[in-house]
């Protein structure tokens, strides 16, 4: 996996309509929860996941990527790196295009996984800088 540059980033986040935030929180204090409501408030569909939530910021919360009925563009992961792997293959069955995880977290397995079904895949970045620089 190799980085992408700023620009590469901006470009990527232009061609997504829908986000599944995996590891969402209600907790204001949360990174999930302030880049959700950040996502929500630029414009994108937000879908929260996390089977310990029902509702975060006014959205129903899903269980899991599967249980979304929509068609989700990027899967947003806030989950520890043993995750990871496992949330790039339902990213895969649900016909995702990008796997994004944030600051600190990478995952070559999931990574490879990931581009060798076509998705596109992004580490280590936060969404929210990317679009506020």
């Amino acid at each position: 996996m190799t980085k992408k540059s700023k620009t590469d980033l901006k470009e990527i986040l232009k061609h997504v309509n829908t986000i599944a935030i995996v590891g969402a929180s209600s907790n204001p204090e949360r990174d999930s929860y302030k880049v959700m409501k950040f996502l929500i408030d630029y414009g994108y569909k937000v879908f929260p996941v996390n089977p310990k939530e029902n509702d975060i910021l006014g959205r129903k919360c899903y269980s899991n990527l599967k249980a979304i009925e929509k068609k989700i563009d990027m899967v947003d992961i806030f989950r520890a790196n043993e995750f990871i792997y496992d949330l790039a293959k339902e990213a895969i069955e649900i016909n995702a295009n990008i796997i994004w995880t944030q600051e600190g977290i990478v995952n070559e397995k999931a990574a490879s996984l990931g581009e060798k079904n076509g998705l596109q895949v992004v580490m280590d970045e936060c969404p929210k800088k990317i679009l506020n620089s």
